[in-house]
């Protein structure tokens, strides 16, 4: 989430606003959070061509990267096995992807394990609340907090679509939530996650991060920090870690996303496409959670929602990132630009970390459905807003899924 600094100055309502920034590594950082877009969002529905394989290592130890994937890194010169050795950590500007068609993520086995799971958190995108100020659009009065409530576990048995996606940052690793999501090219066996756009890519000036993962039910069973410091892999991801092969953002977020301010929130959404690390007996992963929700582009205005939860892993403190978390609200209006649409705002007290993270609604139909998830947010948290998902999310969502059909 990108948050919102608390300033001299006071938003609508009477109350200051803060904002929410995705964690880093770094715990100075932590207590800057915002909830704000910072990862990259490309609507191009060819952009990127063929989806890239997942690479795995062999039993020398080198990584096998298939023929399209090795090439591709060639015309950026990047050496396979340097790479998985340690030159993904080269953010030099110039070879940091970032066009919309430049989405690469070979997998490195092994490479997120437990304790840089734990240690990850969400990338710092502090923001000061008068970038949110101003008269344009509507925005309704900032909304009451409303405490989050703890996801009883196992999370699996709660809420199996929940997770989080893991990646790399010049900042150090980062975490924020995610949701599985339905593929209607297919249907019961998708391998589609939808996040914040600010989860994938840095914006309009960064390009896409790196070692992209997404382990549904983290830490299943809400073992305390203290435990997890000797827990292994399948205790803290139970269904397995999942790299993500390609990603999609809006080009409204790689264009205008930014670490400060509302810039590109309202089209602050991604849709990752998975592959398991390791086999999953050929199930995809929405057969080895058991459960994927589908996204509502149809959703209501915010002024006719009558309830929204959020769901996500708050990092910043009070929270420490490891346990999963919920709110629900009545959604109120929050209006960055005129030309932009609004975005929904609850009363939440979730903070950075629950970037990215589903906001479930109940459909006509009387089932959930996915209509949202967290953008920004206050850094002291006490409300949450996400983009109200249009045209330019749908183009988004179903150019991931053409491209892998038929697969």
């Amino acid at each position: 989430m990108r948050s919102i600094r608390t300033s001299s100055t006071a938003g609508r309502g009477g109350r200051t606003r803060r904002r929410i920034s995705p964690v880093t590594a770094a715990v100075a950082l932590a207590s800057v959070l915002a909830l704000t877009t910072t990862a990259c969002e490309s609507g191009d529905a060819a952009a990127g061509g063929e989806a890239s394989a997942s690479a795995s290592a062999s039993d020398d130890g080198k990584l096998k990267i298939p023929a399209d994937i090795r090439e591709r890194l060639r015309e950026h010169g990047i050496d396979v096995d340097k790479w998985k050795n340690g030159a993904w950590k080269n953010w030099d500007r110039d070879d940091w992807l970032r066009e919309a068609n430049e989405y690469i993520n070979p997998i490195i086995e092994g490479l997120w394990n437990p304790d840089r799971m734990r240690d990850a958190e969400e990338p710092d995108q502090g923001v000061d609340d008068s970038d949110l100020s101003g008269d344009q659009g509507v925005t309704d009065p900032t909304p009451e907090p409303v405490d989050a409530q703890a996801v009883p576990p196992s999370y699996h048995a709660n809420v199996p679509t929940a997770g989080k996606v893991f990646f790399d940052s010049p900042e150090g690793s980062a975490v924020c939530s995610a949701t599985v999501v339905k593929d209607p090219a297919h249907p019961g066996k998708s391998n589609l996650v939808w996040t914040a756009g600010h989860c994938v890519h840095a914006g309009k000036k960064g390009g896409w991060y790196r070692n992209i993962a997404f382990v549904p039910s983290y830490n299943d069973d809400g073992k305390p920090v203290a435990e997890l410091e000797n827990a292994t892999r399948e205790d803290v991801a139970p269904f397995g870690v999942w790299w993500g092969d390609w990603a999609q953002t809006s080009d409204q977020w790689i264009e205008q996303g930014g670490s400060t301010g509302g810039d590109g929130a309202p089209y602050d959404f991604a849709v990752i496409h998975v592959t398991p690390e390791k086999g999953s007996g050929g199930k995809s992963l929405e057969e080895t959670v058991g459960s994927a929700l589908p996204v509502d582009f149809d959703a209501p205005a915010v002024p006719k929602a009558k309830s929204l939860t959020a769901i996500g892993y708050p990092a910043a403190p009070p929270y420490d990132g490891q346990k999963l978390f919920r709110c629900q609200d009545q959604p109120g209006r929050l209006s960055l630009t005129a030309s932009d649409p609004t975005m929904y705002r609850i009363g939440c007290t979730m903070t950075g970390g629950a970037s990215g993270g589903g906001w479930v609604a109940t459909g006509s139909d009387g089932k959930p459905a996915l209509v949202s998830n967290t953008s920004i947010g206050p850094v002291t948290s006490g409300w949450l807003a996400g983009p109200h998902l249009g045209d330019v999310a749908e183009g988004v969502y179903d150019s991931v899924s053409k491209k892998f059909a038929g697969r």
